[in-house]
């Protein structure tokens, strides 16, 4: 396909999901489908609206406004509670879906957003942390920080601070990047490991670094958004601390690079290409991608890093977007979920990630995709 025809479906895929999907029946959130349970607040609804918003400050479309208005409204009561929402879960996932919050504030002036972020943020406050400083993922993952939790979190964190508490919690949420540098990069490759335990105690840690053993394509690539999209909520008031996390950006960027396949796309595991079960997915190289669209628009990576990340996009495009029999739009190759610990006995080897199921039409690659549609848009 012509990246015209590229666009064109890809507007006719959004058309479609949002056409099927309501806040109680999201089509794109696969593991929600196929538990059969009611839909709750999440961070996977959370990433496609930041997608659909991001379509409707590039169209001016109002009816993707009004399909993020009326999504997030059905959660967000008319006090600022949310509907499935408790701050006592202690949830990092569960803080993504406020980003949203900022936007649909500014352009619909209903009150009750500005009160579910206050809510939001009030989780924060009574977090529990590792002795470093840094969030744990979740209370269920007592002393741990995974990649996926700078994220959900650090880019609302900062942009509440700057915008509704004076800047009070900014070098707060600067140091746990720094903490998460420090804790999870690994010094020969540049690359950062998905997890961190800093009790060492989790059967996936390592007994010394306390690192899980692999680097997991999505966890990078939840990290390489979490920088951009920190910087700019940052604003221009600390000018030190965005330039440390250009570099930190600058030098994950030149990292993954040496690991971009020939199509364009990287890896489930980053760096077991030659692994004859590993393949090119689909929802991590979509967030390199938007991530290092948007840091060369910003102006926090040199332009050379654009002609690496349309790449990515076309080998997404080329390998995995396609048609139905009955001629509606399909997105392929998307690693269904992939975590630490818990039940499953997740233990972050290779077996481990390579077993998780690979599944079409997931928010976790469609939403990213959709981002970096939106970036490359903003170049026309």
């Amino acid at each position: 396909m012509t990246r015209e025809e590229v666009y064109k479906m890809l507007d006719e895929y959004v058309g479609v999901l949002l056409e099927k999907s309501d806040a109680e029946h999201p089509m794109w959130n696969i593991e929600k489908v196929r538990s059969g349970r009611p839909n709750v607040w999440n961070y996977v609804d959370g990433c496609m609206i930041t997608a659909v918003l991001s379509l409707y400050e590039m169209t001016a479309d109002r009816k993707y406004l009004d399909f993020a208005d009326r999504f997030l409204g059905w959660f967000v009561q008319e006090d600022g509670s949310i509907k499935t929402y408790s701050t006592e879960e202690y949830n990092l996932d569960n803080i993504n879906p406020a980003k949203n919050l900022f936007k649909l504030y500014e352009l619909t002036g209903k009150e009750k957003y500005r009160k579910a972020m206050d809510l939001v943020r009030s989780q924060l406050d009574t977090m529990p942390r590792t002795e470093a400083g840094s969030f744990w993922h979740k209370n269920i993952y007592p002393n741990q920080v995974w990649l996926d939790g700078l994220y959900m979190a650090q880019p609302f964190y900062m942009e509440y601070e700057r915008r509704f508490n004076q800047g009070k919690g900014c070098q707060d949420s600067f140091r746990q990047f720094k903490n998460a540098e420090a804790t999870l990069k690994d010094p020969k490759t540049g690359l950062y490991y998905h997890g961190y335990d800093e009790s060492r105690q989790m059967y996936w840690a390592d007994p010394v670094t306390g690192c899980s053993p692999n680097f997991w394509l999505r966890a990078l690539g939840w990290f390489t958004v979490s920088l951009v999209d920190t910087m700019e909520a940052m604003g221009e008031d600390m000018p030190q601390e965005k330039e440390y996390l250009r570099n930190m950006f600058l030098n994950l960027a030149e990292a993954l690079l040496p690991y971009q396949d020939e199509s364009g796309m990287f890896y489930q595991v980053v760096d077991r290409k030659d692994d004859s079960r590993n393949y090119l997915e689909t929802s991590g190289t979509a967030l390199i991608t938007y991530g290092l669209l948007k840091g060369v628009r910003l102006g926090y990576l040199p332009d050379r890093f654009e002609e690496a990340a349309v790449r990515a996009f076309d080998g997404i495009t080329d390998r995995y977007l396609s048609r139905n029999e009955d001629g509606t739009p399909r997105l392929g190759g998307i690693c269904l979920v992939a975590g630490l610990g818990g039940a499953q006995h997740r233990d972050g080897s290779l077996d481990y990630y390579f077993s998780e199921p690979v599944v079409e039409n997931e928010a976790k690659g469609v939403a990213p995709l959709i981002l970096a549609y939106t970036e490359l848009l903003r170049r026309r």
